[in-house]
């Protein structure tokens, strides 16, 4: 009797609990979202997975068009917003954007931004898609603290599936800034696919923790071999050979030290091939190539080394050209690709402020040991001596240096 009573009591509480009206923002959650204009309703809705985004479409089979409406809520008027298409690649590289914002004069800015390839941060400049976009406005609510673009697309023939992106930054006066890329934040993961046609959409994950693993991999060892062991080798080479007490050790250090920054640069480039056959399309066609001119270079100057000429060889003065001029050649286009590695890496402030910090050590030291060098120089000379006499190879190389610094007369 007791557990029929319960049972009756249960019931009726599940009766009361139904007939309590549920909060109209929580019933407009993607479907039955009502726009205020009067546009819609939309044909397929979805909610997208971060960035509390939502994506309603009408696709219209006899033009091959689609109308939009992208919704990004929990946003402020110091925020842009972005919804994009990316027909030739993933993420934000060469995605084709609609951009919305409330410009400082308090109205909503919308506007196409085509993205390049050059750097992972996009400066969202105002440019025409790769597809015609017939229509374009937005709207901002500053009661709920949404942003809403509507637009109507011109897809690209024979397609309907493409990868999508959404943003969302912040402003500084009328210019977007750049947004969050640190770690698993949801900025880094606001992408997917999305099929106008079929309705079918998938979460993408942005840059994989293994694409992204890879990425910092290459960057890490090409970073330490051709922009910190290649200068440091050449600073060792140019300089310590004055000094007495470090022959013939300085030859020794700058053999490792060169060797080990081409092995592991190698490394740094073998990984670099691997993320560019990975890319779906999307190249960094400078980046690439200077990369490909340090492989070829790093590696023309490992077999100079064993076609070396003796010191009293009629050629070794030109090879000594052309070992200083290649290897100083290799250090400059070292640091350029790196720098253009950061740009399209996008890492934290810290990690391009710390290499350049480095980089300027190396060349503080450089600068310092050239007064000091050519100070004994001159001093040496003035006392008679010849600076070649204290700068010998190891024996077993049969080799002197020629001229100040080894680098010819």
């Amino acid at each position: 009797m007791a557990k029929r009573t319960l049972l009756i009591q249960s019931i009726l509480l599940c009766s009361m609990l139904m007939m309590i009206p549920i909060p109209a923002k929580a019933q407009q959650n993607c479907s039955s979202f009502a726009f205020s204009n009067g546009v819609g309703p939309f044909a397929t809705c979805i909610t997208l997975p971060v960035l509390n985004s939502f994506l309603h479409w009408t696709y219209h089979s006899s033009n091959h068009t689609v109308d939009i409406a992208y919704r990004h809520t929990g946003v402020s008027a110091s925020n842009w917003v972005a919804w994009a298409l990316n027909p030739d690649g993933s993420g934000m590289l060469r995605a084709q954007c609609l951009v919305a914002f409330q410009n400082s004069s308090g109205l909503v800015h919308a506007y196409t931004a085509p993205i390049g390839t050059g750097t992972y941060f996009i400066q969202l400049t105002e440019g025409s898609l790769s597809f015609p976009v017939p229509r374009l406005s937005a709207e901002f609510d500053n009661n709920n603290k949404e942003m809403i673009i509507f637009a109507t697309l011109r897809l690209p023939a024979g397609r309907t599936s493409f990868n999508q992106v959404w943003q969302v930054g912040p402003l500084s006066g009328d210019s977007p800034q750049a947004h969050d890329t640190t770690g698993n934040s949801p900025n880094t993961r606001s992408t997917g696919t999305v099929d106008f046609a079929t309705g079918q959409v998938s979460a993408g994950g942005g840059v994989s923790n293994s694409r992204m693993r890879k990425r910092n991999v290459h960057g890490v060892l090409n970073a330490v071999s051709w922009g910190i062991l290649m200068p440091v080798g050449a600073v060792i080479a140019r300089y310590l050979k004055v000094f007495k007490s470090a022959t013939p050790a300085w030859f020794y250090l700058h053999v490792t030290c060169q060797t080990s920054a081409y092995i592991v640069g190698v490394a740094g480039w073998g990984t670099g091939l691997k993320l560019g056959s990975d890319s779906k399309g999307i190249t960094y066609d400078t980046h690439r190539n200077i990369g490909i001119a340090l492989f070829c270079l790093g590696t023309l100057q490992v077999f100079a080394l064993l076609l070396r000429p003796k010191p009293d060889h009629k050629y070794r003065l030109y090879w000594n050209i052309y070992h200083w001029a290649t290897g100083y050649v290799v250090i400059a286009l070292s640091i350029v690709n790196i720098f253009k590695g950061f740009d399209i890496l996008d890492p934290q402030k810290k990690w391009k402020n710390a290499y350049t910090g480095v980089i300027i050590a190396i060349g503080g030291v450089a600068v310092a040991l050239e007064a000091i060098t050519w100070l004994i120089v001159l001093k040496r000379k003035k006392d008679g001596g010849s600076l070649s006499d204290n700068n010998k190879y190891p024996p077993h190389s049969s080799n002197r240096v020629n001229g100040v610094n080894g680098y010819g007369a």
